[in-house]
């Protein structure tokens, strides 16, 4: 009778987590259910994601063909403008050694010259100003910057001068002129530097009256 009763409550004990463990995944099949229906799109709302999606596509590849556009324009600029660079490099050689002709003759020689000798010089001064002029015609420009600010980026120093009357760092003497295509630099000035000078050079003494003259001008570009 006790065997009975056991085995009858084992039963029911056996039965009861049945039970329990199918209303467990009963319940967790009705989440997975909802969470389906809930996360479930409806044709409309697929069409209108495919059509974001197209849409940021469409102005990724705008933007791209723009920024190729923008590029290629720049890089023909470039070609035309910076084309004659090497050509122009090798003829300021040329245009350098028609200033140094000039400049080895004495001036007084200039003044005095007759007949041929002064047709050669003026010939030569001639050229050489057409040169300047072609060059500067195709966007080549000279850099005389005596008296300017060195600049490392135009300027090459070639040698200090010991002068505490202008500013530190000031171009005093330029032994050989510079030249620049557009924005690039096609050869830098080469130039003399004032040293022993103060950074910056100070203002001059200011006056109460209007218009009062203080002495001397001071350059203060530098």
């Amino acid at each position: 009778m006790h065997q009975i009763d056991k085995r009858n409550k084992m039963m029911s004990d056996e039965e009861f987590q049945n039970e329990a463990n199918l209303d467990e995944q009963n319940h967790a099949q009705a989440q997975d259910n909802a969470e389906n229906e809930q996360n479930a799109a409806s044709p409309l709302e697929v069409l209108e994601a495919e059509n974001a999606k197209l849409k940021d596509r469409l102005l990724r590849a705008v933007a791209d063909m723009e920024n190729l556009r923008k590029r290629t324009d720049r890089d023909v600029k470039d070609a035309r403008q910076y084309a004659i660079a090497n050509f122009a490099r090798d003829m300021l050689t040329a245009t350098d050694n028609l200033s140094r002709a000039l400049l080895t003759m004495p001036q007084q020689a200039k003044d005095e010259a007759e007949g041929p000798f002064k047709s050669l010089i003026e010939g030569v001064d001639m050229t050489e100003r057409e040169m300047l002029r072609l060059l500067e015609k195709n966007g080549i420009t000279k850099l005389e910057p005596k008296g300017e600010k060195f600049d490392p980026h135009f300027h090459q120093a070639m040698f200090e001068i010991p002068n505490s009357d202008v500013a530190d760092n000031t171009v005093m003497e330029v032994v050989q002129a510079g030249y620049v295509i557009g924005e690039r630099v096609l050869r830098p000035a080469m130039v003399g530097v004032a040293k022993g000078g103060p950074k910056v050079m100070p203002a001059p003494a200011s006056d109460n009256h209007a218009g009062a003259d203080t002495g001397e001008n001071v350059d203060r570009s530098v």
